[in-house]
């Protein structure tokens, strides 16, 4: 059995998330541990047709961003590793800077300082020279900077098809395979 954290922050792009858990239900052998934001909670409802009992449902555990005592915050609860989709700056710099400030982070300092893999789609633009650096310090602790930035070569045919291919993407980085992914085989 393979645990994977799947964490949702304020940002925009609150689909990730769904995706990602959507596509990690469809895997045999995985268990996922569901964080949401506040801010997560409301830009589900901003940008979805979706409630938080939906997504809460697709989760096998689900823990509360306030519980610091949640068994993703400790380095003895083995993990596969995190996915953090989508990640606002707030939590990147908080990532970045190590500071612990709520379940969402401090998993994801636990993920770093156990050496498993933390995936961040970060949802920002255009970044300023700080969110730059914030991801270069992240990148440095061992993070993966994924952007959900949308490949073409695989001619996507609708806006789902680009959503999916990024999350599949970054499932990839949690050592997942997710699957049938349209992928570039040269020009």
């Amino acid at each position: 059995m393979h645990r994977i954290v799947v964490a949702m922050t304020g940002a925009s792009g609150a689909i990730y998330g769904v995706r990602a858990l959507e596509m990690l239900t469809s895997l045999a052998d995985i268990e996922t541990h569901l964080i949401m934001s506040a801010p997560a909670k409301i830009t589900l409802g901003l940008e979805t047709d979706l409630s938080v009992s939906d997504i809460e449902a697709m989760a096998d555990h689900v823990h509360s961003s306030r519980d610091i005592a949640a068994p993703t915050s400790s380095g003895s609860f083995r993990t596969a590793g995190m996915l953090v989709a989508p990640c606002s700056i707030k939590s990147l710099s908080t990532i970045a800077n190590s500071m612990s400030a709520d379940l969402i982070t401090r998993s994801a300092d636990v993920t770093l300082k156990e050496r498993r893999p933390l995936v961040l789609m970060v949802r920002e633009t255009p970044f300023h020279i700080g969110h730059l650096r914030l991801m270069q310090q992240a990148a440095e602790a061992g993070a993966v900077i994924f952007p959900p930035v949308p490949a073409f070569y695989n001619h996507p045919a609708s806006l789902d098809d680009v959503v999916s291919h990024s999350v599949g993407r970054a499932l990839e980085h949690l050592g997942l395979d997710v699957g049938d992914l349209d992928r570039w085989h040269g020009g």
